[in-house]
This record gives C-alpha cells, structure tokens and sequence, in this order.
C-alpha cells in the first residue's frame, strides 16, 4: 500500500471514529439545563403550580425538528409540575425568569421512553429543546 492510500485510509478511519463518537456523545442519560439567555432584572422565576407560557422548538439530536409552538405562532401554556407535559420539562423548567431561554437536553426516560411518539420521535430517543418562558401566571 503506497503512502497516498495509507493517507486516505487513515482519514476516513478517523473521520468515522469521531462520527460514532460525536452520535454517542449525543446521548444523554440525564437532564442537562442550558442557560442561552437570562434577563438582568428578575421578579418571578416559576415554580411548581404556576401557570407557563412558553415558546419552544423540540429536535432530536440530529437536529431535525418534530414540533414548535413558533411554527404556529401560538405560545403553549401549561401548569408546572402537573403531569401536562413530559417530566423532563416539569424538571427542567423551574426556576426561570420571564424573557430567560433554555437549551434542554432531556434522555428517553424523561421524556417519551421506549415506545417514543410515533411517527416523528423513535422510543429512547433523546429528546433537545429550545425554549422561552414568555410569562408565569401563577396558581
């Protein structure tokens, strides 16, 4: 085998190690909060019971969108720590301030688990969001 193809060889090998490695990474096996944006002024931050209305965009993690309430031009709103929504946004969504903006990253078993919600999100799919807590309404 001459240098050049040793070469090409190594390339694709290490470009496919990092690909396996990068689709791995994307799994998560709990909840990761990402802060993008907190306002300087905070009054409220929401709490369970509380009223939220949110804007949010949900992906798996090959970035491919399979809902957003900005799609519909429609905030969701829901109560926090009721049951209405996935467990992985009753956990992850406290404690915000209105304006602030997340990244959640929320593993199978907190959000749809093994039997996914079918036809747009495989079971024990890792599920990412981008949300906004657009206002608390309280109890």
């Amino acid at each position: 085998m001459d240098l050049k193809c040793l070469g090409i060889f190594l390339f694709v090998f290490v470009c496919a190690a990092n690909f396996a490695e990068t689709k791995e990474l994307e799994k998560v096996d709990k909840l990761h909060i990402g802060v993008k944006f907190r306002p300087e002024s905070c009054t409220q931050k929401s709490k369970k019971g509380d009223k939220l209305s949110m804007h949010y965009t949900g992906m798996l993690t090959d970035g491919s969108k399979f809902d957003s309430s900005l799609d519909r031009g429609t905030p969701f709103d829901f109560t926090l720590g009721a049951g209405q929504v996935i467990k992985g946004w009753d956990q992850g969504l406290t404690n915000m301030c209105i304006g602030e903006k997340r990244r959640l990253k929320i593993p199978s078993d907190l959000g749809y688990g093994d039997r996914g919600s079918p036809p747009k999100i495989p079971g024990g799919a890792t599920l990412v969001f981008d949300v906004e807590l657009l206002d608390i309404k309280g109890k």
